[in-house]
């Protein structure tokens, strides 16, 4: 993607065929983008982001204040969130198959072969986040199918670093964000509902917000708590 640098922010342009130029800092750590019309020329955009320096730091420095999960190293004692909780990990060396259970609405344990290394234990626990979003998914799509008018031929999870979901247009294919298996039910209802809307819109524009404020009307709060702390790190 394009870049341009002004006192030494890095930002990166995304033309396209849009009526206003629309601006965003991303967490976690202050991605900044905009998305411009084909018809703006350089120099404008240029100027439009020099204007707006001061709001872009601010929101940067909103996400470094931010709290922030150290990189875990899935052993007993560590937090670990599910659907917007907060859980203690609980590491049981056995025999059997690797499992996690949810246990008293406090602990997440996580059942493994005595000797594995931290490298086996995420990937438990990450299938297991993974089988999570998988269940919840699929209602939502029904649910939301009738409303919207649109079909999902297919849908899938992935890890991603900068997105919470995309949304293949041609295929009507969306992708989901692994790690919104760690937030609240309500928003990963949002982020369905975004990647849905866009069968109806492809971009971002004031069509697509009118239609977010119809379906989904408090979308901006469910935005906004998906961004907050705590933001993990892996």
């Amino acid at each position: 993607m394009p870049q341009i640098t002004i006192s030494e922010l890095v930002i990166d342009i995304d033309r396209k065929d849009i009526k206003n130029i629309h601006l965003g800092v991303y967490p976690p750590d202050g991605r900044v983008r905009m998305a411009v019309p084909l018809k703006v020329n350089d120099e404008a955009v240029r100027l439009f982001a020099i204007s707006k320096i001061a709001w872009i730091k601010k929101h940067q420095a909103n996400f470094k204040a931010q709290e922030r999960q150290s990189k875990r190293e899935f052993v007993s004692g560590e937090t670990h969130y599910f659907q917007g909780k907060r859980y203690l990990l609980n590491v049981i060396y056995h025999k059997g198959s690797p499992k996690v259970k949810v246990r008293n609405n406090t602990y997440i344990d996580l059942y493994v072969k005595e000797g594995s290394d931290e490298a086996q234990r995420q990937k438990v626990i990450m299938n297991w986040y993974r089988q999570q979003l998988k269940q919840a998914i699929p209602p939502l799509i029904e649910k939301w199918t009738p409303i919207l008018s649109v079909q999902v031929n297919d849908w899938g999870v992935k890890q991603m670093k900068t997105k919470w979901g995309t949304c293949n247009i041609e295929a009507k294919r969306i992708w989901l964000n692994l790690e919104l298996a760690k937030k609240e039910l309500h928003c990963l209802e949002y982020v369905v509902v975004h990647e849905m809307t866009h069968l109806l819109e492809r971009h971002h524009n004031e069509r697509f917000t009118l239609l977010m404020n119809r379906f989904l009307p408090n979308w901006r709060f469910y935005k906004d708590e998906l961004n907050r702390s705590p933001l993990g790190s892996y």
